[in-house]
């Protein structure tokens, strides 16, 4: 298969607006955030007219039990009460919801989905926000209006109608808050599938499946409070300035109060140099900056899991000589296999090491120093190191370093994987799991009366092939722009278009209503933002934030369209209209969400007394057994891993790219075609390589440059025309932008440890343009 630049049916996507003036490229050398976040959220305020409503939603987003959760990162809430818990990123998500642009009967009137197929996905989402319920009318190839009642009617009959539930497939976005999860989960397993795909069969799968197997648990142990108290950081694969901006006031903290901060990844972020705290108003009044680093490692894209093998080797090596390099106390009561995994670090050469991870002995080295000499340390990632073939073996190798020195179970201390999305976390939580434990499908079946299926349902990407193969036909979106977010986008496109009916449940316009079923809905739905008025009153919602803290969210503006429904509204819709002889009280939910949570409450582990719970300050932690050393893996212990080191150098002539966000996005929302962070302007149609790599090849800064992806089946996807890039980034490495480079990754290309998608190590030939 090969996917030209700006074919019709968008294998390489046009996502940004268009350009206000030629490519530049100046490196970036000032803090992250501080006073350059503070011009871009004016900017921002005045573009988008919010220059009222912008300022109370700053004054509200984060605040405890009377504010609205940030619906970009799930980045937790500040313990210290602060009152500006907020970041330039956050604004921007908030505002462009807020928008006071409005796309209606009249706009779809005027536009066929033809027409727009063809505009950017900046410009579909520059309309505004979604007014009322659509249908496609394949006859005049526009949207027209349906009645709220006829679309829930058009989707229960589809779903009626199949031969079997596994035909339907469910899929969810992070920012659908915990009540309306837990009734999608529900009428999905009521319906008799468990065809619930999610963003993190995309994004922290491997995370998942990694802690899990080596402690018990699939989320991370570490709490805010253990980064406000822990000796060092170690932040891995994650570019926080852009994906968890909240982040830099702990990491500027951290620094003030003597950690050691270790950053390892390919490029040196902004978040990775030094930054100023925008709510830190003396500091912005001096121009006083803070480092947020003391070693930068700038590791090959897969090499991470070769420089962790390599700070546990130069531990247990120094043990040999000074034992307390070691916690063998901890090894001894509560971990398995040790001397398995001694055996394999003692087996890898250091010789293997630096060429799999890219990095010199010396840097490896100074690494394990920092983590020898710190009495409790946190080790913290994100998706450069879950995007890869090996990143469940790779997240395994973290615990296992945190391991050889009891970095688990007391404060300051743990794995703490950064989630990216608000409630991505949550959902998994609430029951979006296409692999659900028995266990909670006995006590779903025994609170809710229902007969959930056994058997394992579709990730994402055997979803996708499903709906390619035609044997899934109807697909259900909540939330998300699926069809930009997914990998081959060709081959995701005519996934979409094989569905009889395809809904999309949203707050704006965007390519996924454009890419869809021979039927096909647009179900626009509140923002996190508006008030919910149910029956029983303005409704709450809450969301699980990265480590694990239950919250309420509440809306504060009125609603875009007095035609939205909130999202557990529209799910209650369409399983009343699926499940018509269901017992489940769909419509006595949705008259007070507090009812939804009592049964919550019944089914979900750690969510027991949530009413009273989750409106106390800050809300309530979700208990984590192996933080509390409770493992509930086969041997009852914390689990060493001894996987062996992959082979992740590039062959002669190729290089590993890994896909990435700019600054000026978030997820696949594209605000501008800047990147500030990154130096760059107007310009998003690029790929960033070594210099050396550049020369080699004969190519110039701005040189146009073609990019051929070889699968693993051996088919080629290209990229035609890109602009390079020259940037500090190890040999044998590039970066772009996704969602335009999805189109690189191919269907196949997939982790056959967590089934992710390869979205960071994209294998690939770069040469001049011909």
């Amino acid at each position: 298969m090969n996917a030209s630049r700006n074919g019709h049916d968008g294998v390489e996507p046009n996502v940004g607006p268009t350009p206000r003036g030629e490519p530049e490229f100046r490196p970036y050398h000032h803090p992250a955030a501080g006073w350059g976040a503070a011009k871009s959220v004016t900017r921002v305020l005045v573009d988008e007219k919010a220059l009222v409503d912008g300022p109370r939603a700053i004054m509200r987003m984060n605040h405890e039990r009377t504010g609205f959760d940030c619906p970009g990162c799930a980045w937790p809430d500040d313990t210290k009460g602060l009152h500006l818990d907020i970041c330039e990123n956050g604004i921007k998500h908030v505002t462009w919801e807020m928008t006071g642009k409005r796309v209606g009967a009249e706009f779809f009137a005027a536009h066929s989905v033809s027409e727009l197929f063809e505009w950017s996905d900046f410009d579909l989402e520059d309309q505004g926000r979604l007014t009322g319920p659509m249908v496609y009318d394949p006859e005049s190839d526009h949207y027209v209006p349906i009645s709220w009642r006829d679309a829930f009617e058009l989707v229960g009959r589809t779903l009626r109608e199949l031969d079997d539930p596994n035909q339907a497939s469910f899929y969810t976005s992070g920012r659908l808050g915990n009540e309306a999860t837990f009734l999608y989960q529900l009428m999905a397993r009521e319906l008799g599938t468990n065809n619930l795909p999610d963003c993190s069969n995309m994004c922290h799968e491997a995370s998942g499946r990694a802690l899990t197997a080596s402690l018990g648990t699939g989320k991370g142990t570490a709490d805010l409070k253990d980064w406000e108290t822990t000796d060092a950081l170690f932040i891995m694969g994650v570019n926080a300035a852009s994906n968890a901006p909240r982040m830099l006031t702990a990491l500027a903290e951290a620094y003030d109060r003597g950690a050691q901060i270790v950053h390892i990844n390919p490029l040196v972020e902004a978040a990775a140099t030094r930054t100023i705290v925008p709510h830190d108003f003396t500091d912005m009044a001096l121009f006083k900056s803070t480092r947020t680093s003391t070693l930068n490692l700038q590791v090959r894209i897969g090499g991470d899991m070769a420089l962790l093998r390599g700070m546990s080797k130069a531990i247990l090596e120094q043990a040999k000589t000074d034992p307390k390099a070691l916690d063998q106390e901890f090894i001894d009561r509560h971990t398995a296999y040790f001397d398995d995994y001694r055996a394999v670090c003692e087996a890898t050469s250091w010789d293997e090491i630096e060429r799999q991870s890219g990095i010199d002995r010396d840097g490896i080295l100074a690494a394990a120093k920092v983590y020898r000499e710190a009495d409790r340390s946190i080790m913290s990632w994100c998706l450069g190191v879950s995007q890869h073939e090996h990143g469940v073996d790779t997240v395994r190798e973290i615990v296992n370093l945190l391991l050889l020195r009891g970095n688990l179970g007391r404060e300051g201390a743990g794995p703490s994987p950064v989630r990216g999305h608000s409630n991505v976390q949550g959902n998994r939580t609430c029951g979006i799991d296409h692999r659900p434990g028995a266990e909670f499908l006995d006590r779903l079946g025994e609170v809710c009366g229902i007969d959930p299926p056994r058997e394992h349902g579709m990730d994402t990407v055997a979803t996708i092939q499903a709906m390619r193969r035609g044997d899934v036909k109807v697909f259900v979106g909540m939330g998300g722009n699926f069809a930009l977010a997914a990998p081959d986008t060709p081959y995701t496109y005519a996934a979409l278009r094989n569905c009889d009916l395809t809904v999309q449940v949203s707050t704006k316009l965007n390519r996924s209503h454009l890419v869809h079923g021979r039927r096909a809905l647009i179900l626009p739905c509140l923002g996190r933002t508006e008030k919910d008025h149910q029956r029983g009153g303005i409704q709450s919602t809450s969301v699980e934030d990265s480590m694990s803290m239950v919250h309420l969210s509440i809306g504060m503006k009125r609603p875009a369209s007095k035609h939205l429904l909130s999202e557990p509204a529209i799910i209650a819709g369409m399983a009343r209209a699926a499940l018509p002889d269901s017992a489940t009280p769909w419509e006595w939910y949705i008259e007070d969400y507090d009812r939804i949570r009592d049964t919550m409450a019944q089914t979900l582990d750690g969510f027991e007394d949530c009413n009273r719970r989750v409106r106390l300050p800050l809300g309530f932690r979700i208990k984590q057994p192996a933080r509390e050393l409770v493992f509930l893996t086969p041997s009852g212990q914390a689990e060493f891993s001894t996987a062996p080191l992959p082979d992740v150098v590039p062959a002669p002539g190729t290089l590993a790219l890994g896909t990435m966000r700019s600054h000026d996005q978030w997820n696949t929302t594209i605000y501008s075609d800047n990147d500030r962070y990154r130096g760059v302007k107007n310009l998003r149609t690029l790929v960033f390589m070594n210099e050396d790599d550049m020369r080699e090849r004969g190519i110039s800064e701005f040189d146009p440059v073609d990019i051929v992806a070889t699968a693993k089946d051996g088919t080629h996807r290209r990229l035609d025309g890109y602009l390079a890039i020259p940037y500090d980034i190890p040999r044998g490495c590039a970066a772009g932008y996704m969602p335009e480079m999805n189109v690189l990754c191919a269907i196949g290309d997939y982790s056959l440890q967590s089934d992710q998608p390869l979205m960071k190590h994209v294998k690939v030939t770069i040469e001049a343009h011909a």
